[in-house]
């Protein structure tokens, strides 16, 4: 037997979680305008929104899928979008949706941490089937309102900790931080600079810390002059290694957190007339596809981004089935790559 009230669209039946109706019951709203915050209709008021939003969390809800289910719409965010680490990891999504007969939307955020509130109520209008999230995040209540559509959610490269009900797709950079100073100090070099990302980001904390372990395993003190932090960009890179080479003992190598910062260590040591890698080794991270053919050849860590693409999207698709993943969170491995930017120290005069 069915009652008017669970007949409702995207209503749940008796006995699951809080129906429509309930929820109308519970703030004093009509069951069709519970129905329009729970598709992310645009004609609702601010605080009936922030009203039913609340009950939804407090009491729950979850989306039961009719009428064909989801839009083959997959939600594609990245915090900018602004070169080709984007670009590179965009294709491997795009390469698995194709396959899977979906669409990807993209949204930048323009330098910002998570989407505001109009991007939420535009994927809930769009019922798209799922969002990947590369170098971002979402905040609880987004995550809350995914979740209780049925919009399944993965991250890519977050810059936080992801929580433990998150999923997500990393690459080991630890280890490509690790590799890269470590191909410098067999070389023969103790004065290793390194240019980092912002503090706050998880990718290159990671790669810091790769960093100082290779140099601890090689008993060489960590000179804090040789640490610069930056925001992976290639000004960064330039400005740093400006400052760097104005140092009364300069370095003999740079380890760049990416290769943009590495391309901004090549304009700074052109300035200054400092030859790579005659007079100074350069080792980026990413392997973009630049970096094979700058002059010289960039010696770089090697992070499969194309492959975390494709691998967040089946993750995300295992998630949209109602399946449950092998593993949660999934890190791939990196590699260095030996060009031509890195070589011996110069003997000091």
């Amino acid at each position: 037997m069915t009652s008017a009230h669970n007949s409702a669209e995207g209503d749940e039946a008796p006995g699951g979680p809080t129906t429509l109706a309930e929820i109308a019951k519970r703030t004093g709203v009509s069951v069709a305008t519970v129905s329009k915050v729970v598709n992310g209709r645009d004609n609702i008021a601010p605080g009936t929104r922030e009203l039913v939003e609340g009950a939804i969390r407090r009491h729950g809800y979850r989306r039961q899928r009719r009428g064909g289910g989801p839009a083959p719409l997959l939600e594609l965010v990245f915090h900018e979008l602004n070169g080709l680490y984007g670009v590179e990891i965009f294709h491997g999504v795009q390469r698995v949706a194709r396959d899977n007969g979906l669409a990807v939307v993209v949204t930048e955020l323009q330098g910002r941490q998570v989407p505001g509130r109009d991007w939420v109520e535009d994927v809930l209008a769009r019922r798209s089937t799922g969002v990947i999230t590369v170098c971002s995040g979402l905040t609880e209540d987004q995550n809350h309102q995914l979740r209780s559509r049925g919009i399944p959610y993965v991250l890519v490269d977050p810059t936080g900790e992801p929580g433990h009900d998150a999923a997500s797709v990393g690459a080991g950079n630890w280890n490509g931080g690790l590799s890269a100073t470590r191909h410098l100090i067999e070389l023969g070099h103790r004065r290793i600079a390194v240019i980092t990302g912002a503090e706050g980001v998880l990718a290159a904390r990671a790669r810091l810390d790769g960093y100082r372990a290779a140099l601890d395993m090689a008993g060489i003190r960590s000179d804090p002059d040789l640490i610069r932090i930056g925001n992976f960009q290639i000004a960064d890179g330039l400005a740093h290694t400006r400052r760097l080479l104005r140092l009364p003992d300069p370095p003999t190598a740079v380890f760049a957190s990416n290769d943009h910062e590495a391309i901004g260590v090549y304009q700074a040591a052109a300035e200054a007339g400092v030859r790579i890698p005659r007079d100074l080794s350069v080792v980026g991270f990413d392997d973009l596809p630049t970096a094979e053919w700058i002059v010289p050849a960039l010696t770089t860590v090697r992070q499969p981004l194309r492959e975390m693409g494709g691998q967040a999207t089946t993750m995300l698709l295992i998630l949209a089935r109602g399946e449950p993943l092998p593993v949660d969170r999934l890190e791939l491995s990196t590699r260095l790559v030996v060009r031509d930017s890195t070589a011996p120290p110069a003997p000091r005069r």
